[in-house]
């Protein structure tokens, strides 16, 4: 089975991108899985550090492991906004096969001393894992937000810093803030399609492009920031949106039913198919 970097590589020639999603529980896995195989697509499976802790990572992993060898199917686990080194590594350590290091609330100087220190110490493991830093800042929380979300000029990513960056890291895959935000706000999000482009062209070929705060942002642009080069995109609020409003509609029309498979096979099934629904926009 080929590495998650050539796998992003080959989608970004083919004007795809790899889809990520996050996960809570085993029916959002399933659901996922479940579409990825419909569609025959490659997809990175996110926990973000308190899906991390609800589920456990030792589960998670075993979870995902099960998925891949039922399905067949190049799956990825990744350890979502890890915003410190040991729970990079921790992560790492106990069998995800992708890392996210994001430090980019901290200074420059910062952000790259720590990154790089996770590189090095997952290359010493294992070099095939592909492992992604972040700089700008994504404002906003994997939410419905009910406010206007501001996003300041001096949010963005700079060209030349994300260059600087992942030379001096040896990151494999660069998530930078382009426009995007965490959740889904108020005010339609507004990608700056000519930033993607410059940081593509300065990137080094074999950086993967990764777009977080995905869910939300008009299906138009998406289809321009993966011509410009991103390779990668999360999803998350989305997915626990129709997770969580097929679950109270169940609810609601059947208040005296308490058979757990029963309550939650719609909401899977509504997970299914906003994922279907992603990954055909993605390229699949």
């Amino acid at each position: 089975m080929n590495s998650l970097s050539e796998i992003l590589l080959k989608a970004q020639k083919e004007n795809r991108a790899i889809g990520h999603f996050n996960i809570s529980n085993l029916e959002q896995l399933r659901a996922i899985m479940e579409a990825a195989r419909k569609l025959n697509a490659p997809v990175m499976i996110g926990l973000s550090e308190g899906e991390r802790k609800f589920v456990g990572l030792k589960q998670a992993v075993a979870l995902v492991k099960s998925f891949k060898e039922e399905y067949g199917l190049p799956i990825f686990l990744n350890p979502d906004h890890s915003h410190s080194v040991e729970s990079a590594c921790e992560a790492f350590d106990a069998g995800f096969d992708s890392v996210h290091i994001d430090l980019s609330k901290l200074s420059f100087e910062e952000n790259v001393k720590g990154t790089k220190k996770v590189v090095d110490y997952i290359k010493s493991k294992n070099p095939e894992i592909s492992v992604e830093g972040e700089l700008g800042y994504l404002r906003g929380e994997s939410r419905i937000q009910k406010e206007i979300i501001k996003i300041k000029p001096e949010d963005l990513t700079k060209p030349e810093e994300a260059a600087e960056f992942a030379e001096k890291t040896g990151i494999d895959r660069f998530a930078g803030a382009y426009g995007n935000s965490h959740g889904i706000s108020v005010n339609e999000q507004e990608l700056d399609i000519e930033r993607i482009e410059a940081v593509r062209k300065i990137l080094p070929e074999k950086v993967a492009m990764v777009l977080h705060g995905g869910s939300g942002i008009p299906e138009s642009q998406i289809k321009e920031a993966i011509k410009a080069g991103i390779a990668n995109i999360h999803i998350n609020t989305e997915i626990r949106t129709a997770y969580a409003e097929a679950l109270r509609k169940f609810l609601a029309d059947n208040p005296e039913e308490t058979t757990p498979y029963k309550i939650l096979a719609l909401a899977t099934e509504a997970v299914k198919n906003k994922v279907e629904e992603k990954l055909k926009l993605f390229g699949y």
